[in-house]
């Protein structure tokens, strides 16, 4: 069953990192790196600041935690527990794929961090000011997904890595939201 789906991975990987162009590789290199959103996270920062002022302050460290809980989760929990190689690190896929950025990353790809970090913060917003201002919620999930599938574009990610990324970002950010919320109520109360 495994091996199964492993192969189904495969075949859907080399068809999406298949689809490529010069001008689309330029655009997925800056959308998969990660120093590109340091000027949108800032941004992000200012503007929960500007908008909710103190209460930022539970905002933006539920985002944090979001982001905490989502790449250890990727990261430090299942890509040591599974050892799943990376489609660059797979010797049989090396002529196959379509590699565009230089560092292949570390050797194993399950589950991506980028996609359980950019889901995290689209969840997390969606959940903290979402209702509030839609907008939000526009723009940060293709912009999710456009993360997630930028690690698939240039070589690095399994589409199953991504899928798997997204529902940790996505249950990370619940429960960073609701533990912030709870702890903020409790201290409400003891004040």
């Amino acid at each position: 069953m495994l091996h199964q789906i492993q192969e189904i991975d495969t075949r859907i990987f080399l068809t999406l990192n298949g689809l490529h162009t010069p001008w689309a590789d330029t655009i997925m290199y800056w959308v998969t790196q990660r120093n590109t959103w340091i000027p949108l996270y800032a941004l992000l920062i200012v503007w929960l600041i500007w908008k909710y002022n103190q209460r930022a302050a539970g905002m933006i460290g539920a985002l944090i935690l979001t982001i905490v809980i989502a790449d250890q989760t990727a990261s430090g929990l299942l890509k040591p527990f599974f050892e799943r190689l990376r489609p660059c690190h797979v010797l049989y896929l090396q002529d196959k794929l379509h590699l565009v950025v230089e560092d292949c990353g570390g050797r194993y790809g399950f589950a991506s961090s980028h996609a359980a970090n950019s889901f995290g913060l689209a969840m997390a917003l969606y959940l903290l000011v979402g209702k509030k201002y839609p907008w939000i919620t526009w723009f940060f999930f293709p912009w999710a997904v456009a993360v997630s599938y930028s690690r698939i574009y240039v070589g690095v990610h399994y589409p199953f890595d991504v899928v798997v990324g997204a529902c940790i970002g996505a249950a990370a950010a619940w429960i960073a939201v609701k533990s912030v919320e709870r702890i903020l109520r409790l201290r409400k109360k003891l004040a």
